[in-house]
């Protein structure tokens, strides 16, 4: 009997109750929060379902020793999320962001390039102040690019310069991805007038297949000599592209914006909400990184709508640029580009912004890699 008592009891001790705590609790309820606003609000539900189920995963207490937590070397939560450490997974990402993108926009109307280039400030702005709050630079830079609203651009950075601030700066980057149309909406109207909100752009040009076949081979050459240390993004962005366009490899396109990139985002979540274990995710220095990170996504979203309005200084009657698709310039693909299109059909709802909204859209998921590479080359 006293075996059989004794037994039990170890198993008890091995229970999740017996080793749970009230931060456990914490991280599981903000686990479900992620699942239930991906399925009632819809936002970025194939990002916030597997974070989300992550979490849970990540918070089930446990004893450790049976190497089944995402930490203990050798386990198989841990061997997943080697992608995440090593920056396996967003060059991945960005084959498949690259195989779907269409960059006519951009290709048709140049100029809108540089209201993608200016949102990139957030970025910068957020550096400068992570330093002042007494944060390394390496991991100034990684918070800081958080402002960027690209998720595996900030897996990939804060892997190279602060492996162990991964897990809070990949769920507050994927969280403000998602959180796009709240954050975005105030900024535009709180900077732009009625009048600016009515203005309508002249109609793009047709691009011809040729143009969309030189571009991702012109653009990564050029990218990548200014940036070489951002050549695993940008290559992969451009390859996919390639894929996209030259018309004679529409298996593989349709491979890398398909399967490939569900099987890496099913992943990247699942393993990035893993990594918020309590013990590890609750701290101080986690909050600074959310405030940090939200900072860094509202200054660019200001700048790129600001960029826009300067523009228009200079610009045309006829030429005008409607300062609502300043917001896109983060690279949020294509949420920030929607969130300028209806933001606009409220004031007119004859307005279709959406198109001239990718260009500035797909030229921000350019410059936050572009933006990794330079915080890459002088702090890694």
């Amino acid at each position: 009997m006293n075996i059989i008592a004794e037994s039990i009891r170890q198993f008890l001790s091995f229970t999740g109750f017996a080793n749970m705590s009230w931060q456990h609790l914490i991280m599981i309820a903000i686990g479900i929060l992620f699942i239930v606003l991906a399925v009632k609000k819809d936002w970025e539900p194939m990002l916030l379902v597997p974070i989300g189920f992550g979490i849970i995963i990540g918070n089930i207490p446990f004893a450790e020793g049976y190497q089944i937590g995402i930490y203990e070397e050798g386990s198989v939560m841990n061997i997943l999320y080697q992608g995440v450490l090593k920056g396996w997974y967003p060059p991945l990402i960005f084959l498949g962001i690259g195989a779907m993108t269409d960059f006519s926009a951009l290709i048709s109307q140049p100029r809108l390039m540089l209201i993608g280039a200016a949102a990139q400030a957030g970025i910068f702005g957020a550096y400068a102040i992570a330093l002042h709050l007494g944060f390394t630079p390496e991991e100034a830079g990684a918070i800081g690019i958080i402002g960027g609203a690209d998720g595996p651009t900030a897996i990939f950075l804060s892997s190279k310069l602060a492996p162990h601030l991964v897990g809070p700066i990949a769920v507050s980057a994927y969280s403000y991805m998602a959180l796009v149309p709240v954050i975005q909406r105030p900024i535009m109207l709180m900077l732009t007038t009625k009048k600016e909100r009515l203005i309508r752009m002249k109609p793009a040009r047709m691009v011809s297949r040729r143009e969309k076949l030189i571009f991702p081979i012109a653009g990564f050459i050029l990218t990548a000599f200014v940036v070489p240390s951002a050549l695993p993004l940008l290559g992969m962005l451009f390859f996919g592209n390639l894929l996209k366009e030259c018309g004679v490899t529409k298996r593989l396109a349709d491979t890398a914006r398909g399967p490939l990139i569900d099987v890496v985002t099913i992943l990247i979540g699942l393993t990035v909400g893993a990594s918020t274990q309590a013990n590890v995710f609750l701290r101080h220095i986690s909050v600074k990184i959310f405030v940090l990170g939200l900072v860094s996504f509202a200054v660019a979203t200001f700048c790129g709508v600001l960029f826009a309005k300067i523009m228009n200084l200079f610009c045309s009657e006829e030429n005008k640029i409607n300062p609502l698709i300043g917001n896109a310039g983060v690279s949020a693909v294509p949420d920030s580009a929607r969130v300028s299109q209806n933001v606009g059909r409220e004031f007119d709802k004859s307005n279709h912004l959406l198109m001239h909204a990718m260009a500035p859209n797909v030229a921000g998921v350019i410059g936050s890699a572009v933006a990794a590479g330079i915080l890459l080359s002088f702090l890694g």
